[in-house]
């Protein structure tokens, strides 16, 4: 009777030796699994960099610039539309948003913000569509359907922005406070809004999905331009 209780002890004791050997390996399995699946991720990811670098979509390779500066001089930039592109983005959204306010509040120094704003936006969208406009090359016809639409909703920013800041002149200096005045220059802001930002819907897609200007590809500098 005693050897068969120190036999099922003996059992017992063998069982749990067991289980816990076997939950102290589920973590080193669960690891090794882990470790080939970070290793697969990882060749797939090589293998995506690798192929993207094969079309010329993007180059990843960041050793041409050596020991260079983090920080880009202009004169690195193939051109300086995208420094200057988001001023006025930012300034006509903001001067339609405030004018809008400005029907129910009519004050004096929203005014003056809006005057400012739309100049400034006006001004930025020029230079951005006009002086500084990069010039491409080899486009195949997705990406110059894409650049062309760019460029429409561009050229409507540029002078629905310079129409609403002479509308907002004659509505500050002239009418002066004249709710219906404040009404049009609103709509017109609105529309310069809504241009600006269908321009940068579709400069977006060039560069980020259609690859035209990443590392200056596609386009033209302003020198070779120049000449």
């Amino acid at each position: 009777m005693m050897m068969m209780m120190k036999l099922k002890i003996s059992n017992v004791q063998l069982g749990l030796l067991l289980s816990c050997l076997l939950l102290l390996n589920v973590p080193s399995i669960y690891a090794h699994g882990d470790e080939d699946h970070n290793k697969k991720d990882s060749t797939e990811q090589l293998e995506q960099v690798q192929e993207i670098d094969d079309h010329g979509v993007a180059d990843f390779d960041n050793e041409t610039r050596g020991n260079q500066s983090v920080k880009a001089d202009f004169d690195e930039f193939p051109n300086l539309h995208p420094l200057l592109v988001h001023f006025p983005i930012v300034l006509l959204l903001l001067a339609a948003l405030i004018s809008i306010a400005n029907i129910h509040f009519l004050k004096r120094d929203l005014d003056w913000i809006i005057t400012i704003f739309t100049g400034l936006g006006a001004l930025g969208a020029y230079a951005a569509g006009r002086w500084f406009h990069p010039h491409a090359h080899d486009l195949t016809e997705q990406m110059q359907a894409v650049l062309d639409q760019h460029d429409l909703y561009a050229d409507w920013t540029i002078w629905l922005s310079i129409t609403a800041f002479v509308l907002q002149l004659i509505s500050q200096f002239v009418l002066k406070q004249n709710r219906w005045a404040v009404i049009v220059v609103s709509l017109v802001l609105a529309g310069a809004a809504y241009s600006v930002s269908q321009a940068g819907h579709y400069g977006s897609q060039l560069v980020h999905i259609e690859g035209v200007g990443p590392k200056g590809k596609y386009l033209e500098t302003e020198e070779s331009h120049d000449h």
